[in-house]
């Protein structure tokens, strides 16, 4: 499968590992108003977009590929689970973040 990485500058990085995925996160500390998220692509569409918000995240969860699928909002999110929603979605599983996402 295929999948790749955004980070706050806006270079992709294709198919990152767990600790290349963790640095381009922790990028988000020099986040600002024109580079304010990095964001991980699946080839079905589904995109897992994170921004900071204090020492939590929230996350943008939307399907580049679907206009008719809304976009929506996960709020209060720790790195640590952001890395694992990623890791979930570089696997093409998208089960737990709709679950986290309709909650």
């Amino acid at each position: 499968m295929s999948y790749f990485m955004t980070d706050l500058s806006g270079t992709s990085v294709e198919a990152p590992d767990e600790a290349t995925m963790r640095t381009i996160l922790d990028g988000l500390a020099d986040a600002d108003d024109e580079h304010p998220d990095v964001s991980l692509t699946h080839e079905n569409g589904w995109s897992l977009s994170a921004f900071p918000s204090g020492e939590l995240l929230w996350l943008l969860w939307e399907n580049l590929d679907d206009p008719d699928a809304p976009p929506r909002q996960i709020s209060g999110v720790s790195r640590d689970e952001v890395l694992r929603l990623f890791t979930l979605l570089a696997a093409g599983d998208t089960v737990e973040i709709e679950r986290l996402a309709d909650a």
